[in-house]
């Protein structure tokens, strides 16, 4: 007689994830390739900036009901992180894009590659990161104050190094990034590490060849600017993620589903929103300082994460509360 093995919940959240973001996916990219109106990729662009929003919410229901309250914590607490971190990065693609003169549907395909880029290195990072945190735990001591929040287990607690080398990181970069004004709009790309790569190892032509990433010139084979924005774009993304993988990892350390689910989530509904918000970012100036303090409070809650243990429910309220302010500041005080 045949026998059925009964399938594991966690497959089939993979399962549902993969087959949501694909179709998602190839449904969006229809819908903003369709057509070039201005107006009209606005609109696209609203509409599914709301889709991908509303996805991930139903998502992070769906991880309600087959793993509990507080993976939804979990979930919903990186997504934001991520989300909040990402809206941060379209300011730096709209410069990018402004200094190499990148307009219309090559915008589309350097976002698009980028964000599948984005999908691989991601998973490495996310990984290796978990897997690097297994090997970093220092030797139990007796802690002398044992409060009822606190993760210790009978007096004794640990040190994770990783954990706490990264929090030490973000909670420096995100004083940093409140005190400290950065002038982007100065930067030329050209010095960019990803550009510098490019110039010093390959072929790169200096003309515009419309949305070609190579082009052949006097029978040798040269790499367009297209591809030397993709790169920058790439390599710019990767700079990000050493704020934004840190971060989520202070949430669910050991659940490399919840990172990386809630990850791609944020990162997919970027296009779409940078298509929506490209002629109004300047309208959110007090978001940076938002992102600044998100950043130092995750940074804190993962060095004390030894010593005393801030709930997943509480760090979303916080991430909620911050982002709503700067938003509502952003608006009401304009510089």
């Amino acid at each position: 007689m045949r026998t059925f093995t009964a399938v594991n919940p966690s497959q089939i959240m993979i399962l549902v994830f993969a087959l949501v973001v694909t179709c998602l996916m190839l449904l969006d990219l229809r819908s903003l390739f369709k057509s070039s109106k201005e107006s009209d990729v606005q609109k696209n662009a609203l509409r599914w900036t709301a889709v991908w929003v509303g996805t991930a919410m139903l998502f992070s229901a769906f991880v309600y009901f087959e793993k509990g309250f507080e993976k939804f914590t979990q979930f919903q607490s990186a997504y934001w992180i991520e989300q909040s971190l990402s809206v941060d990065n379209l300011f730096v693609f709209l410069l990018v894009f402004r200094f190499f003169e990148v307009r219309g549907k090559a915008q589309h395909k350097i976002l698009l590659w980028g964000i599948l880029g984005a999908m691989v290195f991601r998973a490495i990072f996310i990984f290796t990161g978990i897997w690097l945190m297994n090997l970093t735990y220092l030797p139990p001591f007796w802690k002398f104050v044992n409060p009822p929040q606190s993760p210790a287990v009978n007096g004794f607690t640990q040190i994770n190094a990783l954990i706490t080398v990264f929090g030490v990181i973000l909670l420096y970069s995100g004083l940093k990034s409140f005190f400290v004004k950065e002038r982007e709009e100065e930067k030329d790309f050209n010095q960019s590490l990803g550009a510098k790569f490019l110039f010093r190892f390959f072929r790169v032509s200096a003309e515009d060849n419309g949305d070609k990433f190579w082009l052949r010139k006097d029978g040798k084979v040269f790499l367009s600017r297209l591809f030397l924005v993709l790169v920058v774009v790439e390599t710019t993304d990767l700079l990000f993620a050493i704020d934004s993988i840190p971060a989520i990892f202070s949430i669910a350390p050991n659940d490399p589903f919840i990172l990386y689910s809630s990850n791609i989530f944020a990162i997919f509904g970027l296009r779409s929103m940078y298509f929506l918000l490209a002629n109004s970012l300047d309208k959110f100036s007090k978001l940076k300082y938002g992102i600044a303090f998100i950043l130092a409070f995750i940074g804190f809650k993962m060095v004390v994460a030894p010593f005393y243990h801030i709930e997943t429910v509480h760090s979303l309220l916080v991430i909620l509360v911050t982002l709503a302010v700067s938003v509502i500041a952003s608006l009401r005080f304009r510089t």
